[in-house]
């Protein structure tokens, strides 16, 4: 009779595969808790107060002149503590990456993506009344150049004018004290093309926006980007784990249909779980060292949705072929109740980030927390998504749970068969049970991975004291985590050509009416699928 790898693989052989295996995933976890930096990198930049008359550039205010500090006459600096700020005249310009002790840094196209953050430092005036919560109207402009431009070859990349909610507090209300303000999420960028970058921010010169503001003196900008030495760590897993996973899928399916039958379901859904985290591995962040692919985000995004949603739906699918019954035929439609729930989570997950990072790739400027509503809908839909996250792992714990019930249940047969059934299936069993807790422990990562990546992501746009360090050994370790259960799946549940013997016993006769109910056709994981299967018989 056949069977899959892990029923007739010898322990031996078993052995060494499983110390490869976790050799691979120690290895993950080293390279980024060793050898890769911090996954992201933060600078707090000051931005320069410039004025905008024609008495300081000959030129009307508000035209597409772009005020900058590196050179000179570019920028008449003025103290916005003194000035009036009822002008709106002045330009907060920020040079990013910001020089540090004289020395100038220039951005690299491995360090992926850019994020900036706003913040404000309103003044505070006994004459003047600042409310709770505002309308701030920005108009922010946004240029690049390259290292072999000019230095004023500055090149427009996106502006527009945008408002955010700004909510500023204070505790004691003192002359010349500050607000404390909320953070503004202002723009992203889905690629970090060209070495330096150049905003402008205005506020508007009408009376009918930024009528509450009151006294602004400084705009700080939070400059986020990945860090390129984790960004080549990253890519570097990627490199070598696509053409492991994609040749041992290969030898999988081909090992598939060399059988006399049609796949079964659990053989569908293993190569589904391999296409999906092929996608993922495939390291197309090359690309953008080469060309300006500001999709980058969302691309990889969704290729990370369509992997979880695999990952999550071989799981129910996994747990509840070993609690069917009988000679049940399932297929993906006796799953619809545990698989909508996985699709409708994917999808709004997906239907936000095309809200979000979709429209980014037409405006940077644009987010979906610039509203309350969009704020209030954005954060409880994020919360609703974690909080559903940890639902299911818990349904997923007790469908595991009622497997090891099943199983422990039918054992009590045992006893009656062969001495080569017996064993047979004990050491099915005992690897069937290493291989589930391995699951929960997947499971588990992958679910806190998750919450944890959405918070990390989301801090600064939640404007919430919230302290949470992602060590890029998490990241990689996880990583290394989904390709090593992933290729260990396809390896031991790929079926197996070789037989294993039934002794000849005076119990042969009530062994074969005790599983007479047994299906004849090699299945999957014919041993320990057929007997979790079968109908307990008094």
């Amino acid at each position: 009779m056949q069977g899959t790898i892990i029923e007739n693989l010898s322990g031996r052989k078993l052995s060494v595969l499983v110390v490869l295996l976790l050799t691979g995933l120690f290895v993950s976890f080293l390279v980024g808790g060793l050898i890769a930096p911090p996954p992201s990198n933060s600078q707090l930049i000051l931005g320069t107060a410039c004025l905008d008359t024609p008495n300081a550039n000959g030129t009307p205010p508000g035209t597409d002149q772009w005020f900058y500090i590196r050179s000179p006459g570019k920028c008449q600096e003025v103290d916005t503590h003194k000035i009036s700020d009822n002008a709106r005249q002045i330009v907060y310009t920020f040079m990013m990456p910001s020089a540090r002790d004289e020395q100038i840094f220039d951005y690299s196209r491995w360090q992926h993506s850019l994020i900036g953050v706003l913040q404000v430092d309103i003044i505070h005036h006994s004459e003047i009344v600042v409310p709770p919560s505002m309308k701030l109207t920005l108009d922010a402009r946004l240029a690049y150049r390259n290292k072999d431009d000019p230095e004023d070859g500055w090149k427009h990349y996106t502006s527009s004018v945008v408002e955010r909610n700004l909510e500023c507090t204070i505790d004691k209300p003192r002359e010349g004290h500050n607000y404390k303000c909320s953070t503004l999420s202002l723009f992203e960028l889905g690629s970090l093309f060209h070495n330096y970058y150049l905003l402008n921010v205005r506020l508007p010169n009408d009376p009918k926006v930024n009528r509450d503001v009151g006294h602004v003196t400084d705009l700080w900008l939070v400059a986020i980007n990945q860090n390129g030495g984790f960004t080549k760590v990253w890519v570097t897993l990627k490199t070598i784990y696509f053409p492991i996973t994609l040749l041992i899928l290969c030898w999988y399916w081909r090992r598939i249909h060399m059988l006399q039958r049609s796949p079964a379901l659990l053989e569908y859904m293993l190569l589904g779980l391999g296409c999906a985290l092929s996608l993922l591995n495939m390291p197309v962040e090359y690309l953008s060292l080469a060309f300006d692919l500001p999709f980058m985000l969302l691309l990889e995004d969704v290729r990370q949705g369509v992997f979880y949603a695999m990952l999550l739906s071989f799981w129910l699918v996994f747990a509840g072929e070993h609690l069917m019954e009988g000679d049940q035929k399932t297929s993906l439609k006796h799953y619809w109740r545990h698989l909508s729930a996985v699709g409708i989570g994917c999808l709004s997950l997906l239907f936000f980030d095309m809200c979000e990072r979709g429209t980014q790739l037409r405006n940077p400027f644009y987010s979906i927390w610039a509203t309350n509503l969009g704020a209030q809908f954005a954060l409880s839909f994020i919360m609703v998504a974690a909080a559903s996250a940890g639902i299911y792992l818990l349904f997923l714990f007790y469908m595991i749970w009622k497997v090891f019930i099943n199983i422990s249940v039918k054992r009590a047969v045992l006893p009656s068969m062969s001495s080569a059934r017996r064993l047979h299936y004990e050491g099915v069993i005992y690897r069937f049970k290493f291989l589930m807790i391995a699951t929960l422990i997947c499971a588990s990562l992958t679910v806190i991975g998750f919450i944890l990546g959405q918070v990390s992501e989301g801090q600064w746009k939640w404007d919430q004291d919230i302290a949470i360090e992602m060590t890029s050994g998490f990241f990689t370790g996880v990583y290394g985590m989904w390709n090593i259960y992933t290729i260990a799946l396809l390896c031991l549940y790929a079926p197996s050509h070789k037989q294993w013997p039934v002794e000849p016993s005076d119990s042969s006769v009530s062994e074969e009416i005790e599983f007479s109910r047994l299906p004849t056709e090699p299945n999957e994981m014919l041993s320990l699928t057929a007997f979790s299967r079968k109908t307990a018989i008094d």
